[in-house]
């Protein structure tokens, strides 16, 4: 029993962190494929992301929980999910995807404010060097007139910080705040799907695809996989969703990072990985 257990954990969990990362890889290259606006695409995929959750923590017999700490972390998967969509359509899916991902300085940030760790010398190096990445974007996306998908971006990345710090909370409950955030993206922003005049067979079989799967099935995969796997290698692990993103986008759509941005991803992912690597 005790050796099915190890099993399970060393191999279930970064099976899962990896299956996950791969399905929120896909976003960038699926986006492409909806002409519809961001906010519309945003609330239809999560009222069926929502409805997949529901239907696996009926499976699981989780009992959802509601509190303050649910109800910030059902804001903040709001907020992902919402300017992440946005920051596609604003921006390149490379820089969208490569900017979230520079969420572990805000992780940094959120625990010195909310549980008074204060940073190391480390966190604060790398901080310096994920900023100076950052900045190549930034200056590169002056001239392409991307800033505001870059803002949002950013901000998706600070909101996606408090979804990893759930369950830090004692009366945290990821389950819980994902599925409820979901609900409220899907309930708040579906409506707009009226506005809408496109509806096509492909149109409508990639919104149920972002929905059921690239975001329904990955965060499923995503909080199973944490279980399993230590937080350093579930981060690891997590560097394929990045890394994979723009290629996908590059393959279907051609889409390039500028020289500069490519450099500033470079910086970003390094320091990041870097970082995950020494704190092991």
């Amino acid at each position: 029993m005790e050796t099915r257990e190890k099993t399970h954990g060393t191999y279930y969990g970064p099976l899962m962190m990896l299956g996950a990362a791969l399905l929120f890889s896909m976003g960038g290259a699926v986006i492409k494929l909806i002409p519809w606006s961001a906010l519309a695409i945003n609330g239809v995929r999560n009222l069926i992301a929502a409805a997949t959750m529901g239907c696996y923590l009926l499976f699981k017999r989780h009992k959802l929980r509601f509190n303050k700490t649910v109800l910030f972390g059902a804001v903040c998967m709001f907020g992902v999910t919402t300017l992440f969509i946005v920051a596609n359509k604003l921006t390149t899916a490379a820089n969208a995807i490569i900017l979230q991902y520079a969420c572990p300085i805000w992780i940094i940030l959120m625990m010195a404010i909310f549980f008074r760790e204060k940073p190391s010398r480390r966190d604060v190096g790398t901080m310096a060097v994920v900023f100076l990445g950052i900045l190549c974007f930034f200056f590169d996306s002056l001239a392409a007139g991307n800033v505001l998908g870059d803002l949002a971006a950013i901000l998706s990345g600070v909101f996606y910080a408090g979804v990893f710090l759930l369950n830090s909370f004692e009366d945290g409950d990821s389950l819980s705040s994902i599925f409820f955030g979901q609900l409220a993206c899907g309930v708040i922003l579906s409506p707009l799907v009226t506005r809408e005049t496109a509806f096509s067979p492909v149109i409508l079989l990639a919104v149920f695809f972002m929905g059921a799967i690239q975001i329904g099935v990955a965060y499923i995969m995503f909080s199973e996989g944490t279980r399993y796997t230590p937080p350093v290698a579930a981060s690891l692990i997590a560097t394929v969703e990045p890394v994979m993103n723009p290629i996908l986008v590059a393959i279907f759509w051609g889409e390039m990072l500028r020289p500069l941005s490519l450099v500033g991803a470079f910086i970003v992912i390094a320091a990041v990985l870097v970082y995950n690597i020494r704190k092991g």
